[in-house]
């Protein structure tokens, strides 16, 4: 399982070990196979792979080839209702129609009752025996299709050698445990998984993310080995962990009767961390309610040589008033304004940097510059991450925005209008120059970075929270060019304990954002674009899956919208298994309707909402077409969520995140400049001293010595 996982989000193997052989045969058919669906091994891990015996070869392909089939969705049989889609698929009206027709006249379904099929306001489509329903077994649709004809844009992704499974895990629990943004889910229980399997191994120096910090200290717990807590809501994570309950704090926790060797840890870590700074007590009001839960678990009473961790409870309970500097920075804005505020914010740097906005538009235009001296003052104070967000939120705020874009950490999107007054353009220039001049200061420092340009617009990581897990998926705000002429999603899922229906749809919208069309089961055809059937189950093993397939060249729309609704039964994070992707098809390139090797992208569908909206497509005025990633999940309603109900959020949605500019590995890249790095194209470079390469995947010819960041290890430009 950990050699898998390490595949799917490094596309590293593991060296195998094993006694010497001629592995040669069993690798070039490992090779052959993994061409199939899109990979190849790199000349150094054919190498390797031919010098082991042939069993030994064997073995590993098993779990190489069920990593990265997995990693593209190709790890189940993709079905659609129209056998030939995306051909022959009927008109709407009288697909309807046909199976209306079958019900009531066909021998087979003599059982069924036509008033059974009546509605209060109709007819009930879902009740129709052959509506939505697999008409056709996996077998038939592969006889019903001919061999895909390969292109020279079908994608290829080179797997490269790795060192021995505990030195790559070990590796990739320091990336991990140290990454300076939060991680997604399936990051977070690899952590965990690594954390216990790397116990005594070298840890790392910092922990920065605090919930990432909780899985970790709940297996130094475990293992006897001391916490690293320097806050109390540090502990209060760790207790949440202990309880299986949400490290993010992001929704209350029940939490279990702890061991009595746990409780006196907690307490313990707490005494240690209000005794060295009794200011730390005010960060208990924030969870004063979960605090006063905790602490009829830990009986703090029954520890009277832990003073400093009683008073954590006082202050839980209201016996003890402690004034947070939040509050006191609040009481002077309203007494006095940015000038009363500013001596307390300089105590708290990340508060003054977070606060940058209402304190420009509160400060009258000669008064900025105390901000910005100010912010001069303490910027090598902030987090790197904390300036990265005021770094991109400040060059969206000297433009007047229509709609101001709210996203939580699980991805949920709403929109309100944008009432503020521009910033100064000026002033936020000034503002910026002191943040790039941190960052890049922050930067290491090389004498050649090489920058492979499809990266240049993609988005910098600055939570992974948001981003699901899975193949080709990017940051939230990301750019990528579309090849290929034609486009085909898909979505896949497996219901767990009830029936459920999710439905797959496009919404079109024009030049303004207005509703141009849409394709969906309600309307099979249209725009160039072809739905392949309705499914209104998913039972397992085989599960359901919906497809669109789209004739760029003949959509008539300037943006195209995919998403996926919960129709009704399950939702995605209740469901056994839901992911989202698309393909790309080169001319007239046929085969199956799911090909992996023309799968650029599969990503995990999960959140607590109805409808996910993945990305968006757009044309350019020259015809170009690229994709921007979303992630947006919105609530939707709680059953019978269609794309013609949300139309007008979805377009709201996709407006401001088109608009909006987003900080890139392109500009982070660009600021190595400042340490005296040359920054290139790799076309035609070879290494030159301390070399770096940013890119999407890492070239096969790739020296070693060279620093490489792919999107797996982006979070490690992100400076501390």
């Amino acid at each position: 399982m950990l050699t898998t996982q390490i595949i799917r989000t490094t596309l590293r193997v593991p060296a195998p070990e094993g006694e010497p052989g001629d592995g040669a045969a069993a690798a070039r058919q490992l090779d052959a196979a993994l061409l199939r669906i899109g990979f190849k091994c790199s000349r150094e891990l054919l190498e390797h792979l031919s010098g082991l015996r042939p069993e030994t070869v064997i073995d590993t392909a098993v779990r190489v080839l069920a990593a990265v089939r997995e990693a593209v969705g190709d790890h189940v049989a993709h079905n659609v209702y129209f056998r030939d889609f995306p051909a022959n698929v009927p008109d709407t009206v009288e697909f309807w129609l046909d199976c209306l027709s079958r019900a009531l006249t066909d021998p087979a379904d003599e059982g069924v009752d036509g008033r059974r099929l009546l509605t209060a306001g109709g007819i009930d489509l879902l009740a129709l025996p052959s509506y939505g329903r697999y008409q056709h077994s996996w077998s038939d649709l592969l006889a019903a299709h001919d061999d895909l004809v390969p292109s020279v844009k079908d994608r290829v992704s080179v797997l490269h050698l790795g060192r021995p499974l505990p030195e790559e895990a070990h590796a990739r629990y320091l990336a991990l445990a140290a990454s300076p943004v939060p991680l997604n889910d399936e990051d977070l229980r690899l952590l965990e998984t690594l954390a216990a399997y790397c116990v005594d191994a070298e840890q790392p120096r910092t922990v920065p993310v605090r919930e990432n910090r909780a899985l970790v200290n709940r297996v130094r717990l475990t293992h006897d080995r001391p916490l690293l807590v320097d806050t109390v809501t540090d502990v209060l994570r760790l207790a949440c962990a202990l309880s299986g309950g949400d490290v993010t704090l992001a929704e209350p926790t029940r939490f279990r009767s702890l061991a009595r060797r746990d409780r006196r840890a907690l307490l313990a870590a707490l005494d240690r961390v209000v005794g060295a700074a009794p200011a730390k007590l005010a960060d208990v009001n924030r969870f004063a309610d979960r605090w006063k839960r905790l602490g009829e678990s830990l009986h703090p009473h029954e520890h009277p040589r832990l003073p400093h961790a009683q008073e954590v409870f006082a202050v839980a309970r209201g016996d003890r008033r402690v004034r947070s500097l939040a509050a006191r920075v609040e009481l002077a804005l309203a007494d006095g304004g940015p000038d009363r505020a500013l001596p307390l914010l300089v105590q708290a740097p990340g508060m003054l940097v977070r606060a940058l906005d209402r304190l420009l538009r509160l400060s009258a235009p000669e008064r900025a510059d105390a901000v910005v001296a100010a912010l001069a003052d303490t910027v090598g104070q902030v987090s790197g991450r904390v300036l990265l967000a005021a770094r991109e939120h400040l060059t969206n705020r000297a433009l007047p925005g229509t709609a101001r874009l709210f996203v939580n950490r699980t991805g949920r999107a709403w929109t309100v209008p944008d009432g503020r007054p521009p910033l100064d353009r000026a002033v936020v220039d000034r503002v910026n120059r002191v943040l790039d001049d941190e960052i890049a200061r922050r930067l290491p420092a090389y004498d050649l970075v090489l920058v492979d340009p499809a990266v240049r617009t993609a988005a910098l990581p600055r939570s992974g929270k948001a981003v699901p897990g899975g193949f080709g998926v990017l940051p939230r705000g990301s750019v990528t060019s579309v090849d290929g002429r034609h486009l085909r999603f898909f979505v896949h899922w497996t219901q767990q304990r009830s029936d459920t229906d999710f439905d797959l749809s496009v919404l079109l919208l024009n030049d303004d954002f207005q509703y141009g069309g849409q394709v969906s089961w309600t309307s099979l055809s249209g725009y160039g674009a072809v739905h392949s059937g309705d499914i209104v189950e998913a039972p397992a093993p085989e599960g359901a899956t919906e497809m669109i397939d789209l004739d760029l060249s003949r959509v008539p729309a300037r943006y195209v919208v995919p998403q996926v609704n919960v129709y009704s039964g399950e939702g995605f994070d209740q469901v056994a298994e839901s992911f989202f992707g698309y393909m790309t098809r080169d001319g007239e390139q046929e085969g199956l309707p799911f090909e992996p090797r023309t799968v650029r992208v599969r990503s995990d569908l999960r959140g607590s909402g109805q409808v996910v909206l993945p990305l968006v497509f757009a044309r350019d005025a020259s015809g170009v077409w690229t994709a921007r990633w979303t992630h947006l999940v919105l609530s939707g309603e709680p059953r019978f969520n269609r794309v013609e109900g949300n139309r007008v959020s979805t377009a709201l949605l996709a407006r401001s995140i088109l608009e909006r500019e987003y900080l890139t590995v392109g500009h982070l890249a660009d600021l190595m400049r400042r340490n005296g790095a040359e920054v290139a194209s790799p076309a035609g470079r070879g290494p030159r001293g301390r070399t770096a390469y940013v890119g999407l995947e890492r070239p096969e010819d790739l020296p070693d010595g060279v620093d490489v960041f792919t999107p797996d290890r982006w979070s490690a430009l992100v400076p501390e």
